[in-house]
């Protein structure tokens, strides 16, 4: 599933709100199932499942009415809110690829029955279907993005940052800070504290969600400019007003 092919979706996928009634076909929702199955971990350990769930078996506040919905379990380890954001964003740049409308669901809910899949619990949704409305984006300028020097002090990387810059957020917080660091980058999380729209305990989880979604395509710039990117766990010290996530090694 993690392919460079995805990489100029980075650049149009938007969230879609309106979809079209009927279900797909058959046939596509069989190759959506395939994806799944194909789907990188950002950590290997970590037990998860995602399940296409129907019109009918999702609600919660704000929910938006679609066909299909993309729900992922896992277990409650150390990683798996950015683990959950990293694999369900594989989707989504792919459902925009094949023509799907998308939109994450931070406050959508399986139906009580549905709220555990094999001893998993249910982290978060990704809606989707045929589009009742714009399916992408025309041009960058439509993003409404904080500028680059607002989320990176990196040099000599643009093609790894303005993908990291476009990703899709809870409320469209951004919350995301990257610094060079030896051999890599370094990513850094903005403290909830600091950050507008959002509200806690929820808001906390559903960030640790948006750092995976932009971890996800710091991956996929990567695999474009033809360098493996690994993540691994470093010593940093947290700042005033940001966590340390993760660091990205290029290699």
């Amino acid at each position: 599933m993690m392919s460079s092919e995805l990489y100029p979706v980075i650049f149009k996928r938007k969230s879609v709100r309106k979809f079209v009634k009927e279900p797909l076909e058959n046939s596509v929702l069989d190759d959506i199932r395939r994806q799944i199955t194909t789907l990188e971990p950002l950590f290997e350990d970590i037990k998860t499942e995602v399940a296409i769930l129907g019109e009918k078996e999702m609600g919660g506040i704000f929910s938006i009415k679609a066909p299909h919905y993309l729900a992922i379990y896992s277990e409650e380890k150390e990683g798996y809110l950015l683990n959950a954001g990293y694999l369900l964003q594989q989707l989504d740049l792919y459902l925009s690829k094949e023509e799907i409308g998308t939109v994450w669901l931070g406050l959508g809910k399986p139906q009580e029955n549905l709220k555990a899949k094999n001893g998993l619990p249910y982290v978060i949704t990704l809606a989707f279907g045929k589009a009742n409305e714009k399916l992408h984006r025309k041009s960058i300028s439509e993003f409404k993005r904080k500028a680059a020097a607002e989320i990176s002090s990196v040099k000599g990387a643009p093609i790894l940052v303005e993908a990291v810059r476009l990703a899709p957020s809870s409320t469209n917080n951004q919350p995301w800070y990257l610094e060079s660091s030896e051999g890599g980058i370094s990513v850094y999380c903005k403290k909830i504290s600091k950050l507008k729209n959002t509200f806690f305990p929820l808001g906390k989880k559903l960030i640790a969600i948006d750092m995976g979604i932009a971890l996800c395509h710091l991956k996929i710039a990567g695999l474009h400019l033809e360098k493996d990117i690994k993540f691994k766990k470093e010593n940093k010290a947290e700042t005033t007003n940001y966590d340390y996530v993760i660091t990205a090694v290029l290699e």
